[in-house]
């Protein structure tokens, strides 16, 4: 039996030669599996000679954790190799085809090898995020027992699809996209291993190929050996049997490159911060490349304007006046005439923005605001700025000497309008950025004229 198979209960020989089988024939992919930590490939940053992963590895300390990570950087195959590394017992179940009474024949399984064999268990669960609030909570109690390790994977962001309870009781261990140099290498393992992989055949890449399998591969080792294998299967050998895949045939393999990128997950929320980040720090090279990616995904385009105009505000306010209006602009254009027209005005008021002067006032301000109010402080508001509509409020002092403005030069009162508990706090502080600047000066002099009159 080839020894990539996970270690399991002992098999008969039938089954032996039905997983053997199975083996032959299962995709390059899954043949590469690494077996053992020296063969996995990537996150340098979790199994490092001195990192957290490998030292509680090699102590057979493992705790509850969830892999996090995009598809195909080797989070199943991790836990795997954990199981075996330190001789525990593996179930492996999904939260796609699984539920409560999966998870109970699970737990029942633990115990009894916990007390037949006295050994401890990893339960191994993918895409834990499609688990709801009920099954959740039916893991929490046996992680707290400790009637098992729990290892979940997952693709989403574990802060927004896994509940408080079980993220305050596992490690939380973030896995990257495999770097250049990882699929370089995978691949070239890939060709030249002759047990699991091509290497009993004459394959062989050129450079461009292999640099188009890299980059339409996205840090994916799935996705980069699937298409290795299927490039393998449809290129024509030469007339001594050689294959050597060229470019051509990757693009041919590959079809149409889909964007890893997902609407509801992680990646949308990464790459919309990409996109707003590259307009605050006013970078329009970027902005217009987070932007396509987007819309090339798929991306709803009335979100993106959504987020326009809230950058508009929060980003740029006073210090552009122009660019909320140009941002709402957009709004209305793409839903007017809709995809692809509409990405035009996306890009156009995208880098209206991106190159506007910047400031944050409009919301620092509010925020200041805001924080003076939740101090619970609730004062009056002062006698002249309240209406008198009847005599009763007339003789209660209501408007009483409110400075009606266009009565004075310049149509500027001077009057203080805050509760009388706040005169001198001040909450807007404008940039002295594009027009914003102009308001920083006006407001000097209305109110250095103002400093020797009356509140």
């Amino acid at each position: 039996m080839s020894s990539y198979f996970p270690k399991q209960q002992k098999t008969t020989l039938f089954e032996h030669t039905r997983l053997k089988n199975e083996a032959q024939h299962a995709p390059l992919s899954t043949r590469m599996r690494p077996r053992v930590l020296d063969e996995y490939i990537g996150q340098k940053h979790l199994l490092g000679e001195d990192r957290f992963l490998n030292q509680s590895i090699k102590r057979n300390k493992i705790p509850s954790m969830l892999l996090w990570g995009p598809p195909g950087v080797g989070k199943t195959t991790l836990a795997q190799i954990i199981a075996n590394t330190t001789n525990m017992h593996f179930i492996s179940t999904s939260a796609v085809t699984s539920g409560v009474a999966e998870l109970r024949d699970a737990i029942n399984e633990a115990r009894e090898i916990r007390s037949m064999k006295n050994l401890g268990t990893i339960l191994f669960i993918d895409e834990v995020h499609r688990f709801n609030k009920a099954q959740q909570d039916a893991i929490l109690p046996h992680v707290e027992s400790g009637a098992f390790v729990f290892i979940g994977a997952t693709t989403e962001n574990p802060s927004f699809e896994v509940i408080p309870a079980l993220l305050s009781r596992t490690r939380i261990i973030k896995l990257e996209p495999l770097n250049e140099n990882d699929i370089s290498l995978l691949l070239e393992k890939a060709l030249l291993d002759k047990e699991r992989g091509l290497g009993s055949q004459p394959i062989s890449l050129t450079n461009s190929a292999r640099k188009l399998i890299i980059s339409l591969s996205d840090g994916d080792a799935r996705k980069a050996l699937n298409c290795l294998e299927v490039a393998s299967q449809i290129e024509n050998p030469d007339t001594q049997g050689n294959l050597l895949i060229k470019e051509t045939t990757i693009e041919e393999a590959f079809q149409k490159k889909s964007p890893s990128y997902d609407k509801s997950g992680d990646n949308h929320y990464e790459t919309i911060s990409a996109f707003i980040k590259s307009i605050r720090g006013s970078d329009p090279d970027a902005t217009i490349y987070w932007l396509a990616r987007m819309l090339e995904a798929g991306e709803d385009p009335m979100f993106i304007a959504r987020r326009l105009v809230i950058s508009a505000s929060e980003d740029i306010g006073n210090a552009d006046p122009n660019a909320l209006p140009i941002a709402v602009a957009a709004q209305q254009a793409v839903n007017f005439v809709g995809l692809p027209e509409g990405s035009i005005p996306l890009a156009q008021a995208s880098l209206y923005l991106a190159t506007a002067p910047k400031s944050n006032a409009s919301y620092s301000t509010l925020q200041a605001a805001k924080k003076e109010i939740q101090t619970g402080k609730y004062y009056p508001v002062p006698l002249h700025l309240r209406n008198a509509p009847t005599s009763l409020m007339k003789n209660l002092g209501y408007g009483e000497n409110y400075r009606y403005a266009h009565n004075y030069d310049g149509h500027f009162s001077g009057q203080r309008n805050l509760p009388d508990e706040l005169i001198g706090k001040k909450f807007y502080e404008p940039s002295k950025q594009g027009y914003e600047k102009i308001i920083y000066e006006r407001l000097n002099a209305w109110w250095g004229m103002a400093s020797s009159k009356d509140p």
